[in-house]
């Protein structure tokens, strides 16, 4: 998963712009619906900033689209096959964490596969909120050991463990281990 470009961060901002644009909502009822303020809704739009994942959720929950909607090409191509090396890869700044979206966009497909590396002793935290309609989730564990915490449940996930969830609740992923952890998450249920 080496192959993270920073261009992906003009594709996450024109992507915020168009969904928003969609949404028919100003940069301030972002704002209002998302707890992000409009400075750095207009800086994620501009691609002048790298944004976390936490700041990413909650964009997407005021968009009421999933996280991995905001890394679909603006004007993507209906391709039922996502090449590999055409996968978006991103990388969190805060937590160092590695996410490949791997399903092909713009196929209208209410299902999403995401891969994400996620280092050693690492932790991410969502404060998500309930979308309009159900978004279930599922987490299962390529390689290593993660703690998925739901709500106030935590669930320690090995090599090959899944877990289902519906993203109603803040959802914590962590890394306990010294070693790297893989796992991929399959969303589905909204746009």
């Amino acid at each position: 998963m080496s192959d993270f470009s920073p261009a992906i961060n003009r594709q996450i901002g024109e992507r915020v712009r168009q969904l928003r644009a969609e949404a028919g909502l100003s940069l301030e009822a972002l704002a209002g619906r998302s707890g992000v303020s409009r400075s750095m809704i207009s800086s994620v739009e501009r691609g002048d900033s790298s944004p976390t994942a936490v700041l990413l959720e909650r964009l997407a929950t005021g968009l009421n689209v999933p996280l991995a909607s905001l890394f679909d090409a603006s004007v993507p191509a209906p391709d039922p096959v996502a090449r590999r090396a055409d996968q978006p890869v991103w990388q969190d700044p805060a937590s160092g964490y590695i996410r490949r979206n791997i399903s092909p966009p713009g196929t209208g497909s209410i299902i999403r596969i995401v891969e994400v590396a996620f280092p050693p002793g690492q932790r991410v935290s969502y404060e998500t909120a309930a979308r309009d309609g159900v978004l279930h989730q599922q987490v299962w564990v390529l390689d290593g050991t993660i703690e998925v915490t739901v709500g106030g449940t935590t669930h320690r996930l090995h090599t090959g463990d899944c877990l289902a969830l519906v993203l109603d609740q803040p959802v914590a992923f962590h890394n306990p281990t010294p070693a790297p952890a893989r796992y991929a998450v399959v969303i589905a249920g909204a746009r």
